[in-house]
């Protein structure tokens, strides 16, 4: 498989780390907006052809598939043109930043029935992996989960400390995150509430929020969101079921009394963007929808859309 990849930045490294681990899988192109920079990335990693055009891969029909890892912003036209190139297409998340945009790559997805896929890796980490195989064998049951991400980003920078020329936002991008994580878990939500902090003077963005979730199954969820945090910085999940409380870091994950869990097991992987790519990967191959698809998803992006209604008129 032949796979063409935008944005060579901290997450497209990631992911062509992550695709050097799948059997049978070329990284063909590599698309990024410095082309010194691209051409020099692509050399570290043996990719053939680097372009600052998406329409350069677009048009090469042994291009199989595209995985975007391009600013928040165009993440919705770029997937759209992918699928009306006729390739199948993974988004990094968040598919979009309106609730407009992401119905519409639903839509498009709808009309060509090409995988598009959205980079929701929560579903992936083994940490969240090891709960969602409980919760399925009837194990366990969510009561609540209480989430922070916390972040220093009082400027527009990236994963890498490196400058980005698209403002983050804690709700269409990280909040997405938890959002459709807590649904996978607990069931379809039917209560959302949001408050948010002041707005920044240059960002535009509120740089602190609060979220609260209700599942139909009755479970809730409390998600405190900041980029003011001078301190540990990540996200922290904390699961508190009916018979076992268990705190996950991305891949890692312990019990509530600081207990390491043994997750080595749950996968092929205890990379979770590896175990994404595989699945996209996968689903490919075998002609189905994958895990995370779109269609999946967009319960989480229309719950944003509610939480951004809300703030909005607040």
């Amino acid at each position: 498989m032949k796979i063409a990849l935008a944005g060579a930045g901290a997450f497209g490294e990631k992911h062509l780390d992550a695709l050097k681990q799948i059997d049978g899988v070329e990284v063909v192109t590599l698309i990024s907006h410095d082309l010194d920079v691209t051409r020099a990335i692509a050399d570290r990693y043996g990719i053939a052809n680097a372009t600052t055009e998406l329409g350069d891969a677009l048009a090469d029909p042994s291009v199989d598939a595209v995985i975007l890892c391009t600013p928040t912003p165009i993440h919705a036209q770029q997937a759209i043109a992918c699928m009306d190139a006729g390739k199948h297409v993974m988004v990094e998340i968040p598919v979009a930043d309106s609730l407009a945009d992401a119905e519409a790559v639903l839509a498009k997805q709808q009309e060509t029935g090409l995988v598009c896929m959205v980079g929701h890796t929560r579903r992936f980490n083994p940490s969240h992996q090891y709960v969602h195989n409980k919760i399925k064998a009837g194990e366990l049951n969510i009561q609540q989960m209480d989430v922070q991400t916390y972040f220093f980003r009082r400027k527009n920078i990236n994963a890498k400390g490196e400058p980005r020329s698209w403002t983050d936002h804690l709700l269409w991008h990280h909040a997405a995150h938890t959002v459709d994580l807590f649904a996978y878990q607990a069931g379809p939500i039917v209560q959302a509430h949001a408050m948010q902090g002041p707005i920044h003077p240059e960002l535009g963005i509120a740089m602190d929020m609060s979220i609260q979730l209700k599942a139909e199954s009755g479970a809730i969820c409390t998600l405190s969101l900041s980029f003011n945090n001078d301190g540990p910085l990540g996200t922290f999940f904390r699961y508190i079921g009916d018979n076992g409380t268990w705190i996950a870091r991305y891949d890692d994950l312990v019990n509530g009394k600081e207990e390491p869990v043994d997750v080595s097991k749950v996968d092929v992987s205890m990379n979770g963007i590896e175990l994404q790519d595989r699945e996209f990967v996968a689903a490919i191959r075998e002609g189905r929808e994958p895990n995370g698809s779109v269609a999946q998803v967009i319960p989480c992006y229309r719950i944003l859309g509610q939480l951004e209604a809300q703030l909005q008129s607040s």
